[in-house]
């Protein structure tokens, strides 16, 4: 997988556990046109700190231009941002 770290608009779920549950995001591809993938499943949940930033790491699979691809989507806790980290 490729390293990313690129901002996403992410829709997603906030349980009262508090732990978000990703369902959809908006990544614009390179010649700028906005693309929207829906999470088809996760396959885990992982929590890292990096550089005392806590942030939790999704591995997701999704159906995208016709076959099934597995990313990591990343979600920071103190801002409450979304990346695609890996592809």
């Amino acid at each position: 997988m490729k390293v990313l770290m690129k901002p996403v608009d992410m829709i997603a779920t906030y349980p009262r556990d508090g732990l978000p549950i990703p369902h959809k995001y908006r990544i614009a591809d390179t010649d700028g046109t906005a693309r929207v993938i829906k999470v088809d499943r996760i396959l885990y949940r992982t929590e890292e700190k990096l550089a005392g930033n806590r942030m939790l790491i999704y591995r997701c699979q999704s159906t995208i231009a016709g076959t099934q691809r597995v990313y990591e989507l990343k979600y920071e806790l103190n801002t409450c941002r979304w990346f695609l980290y890996k592809m």
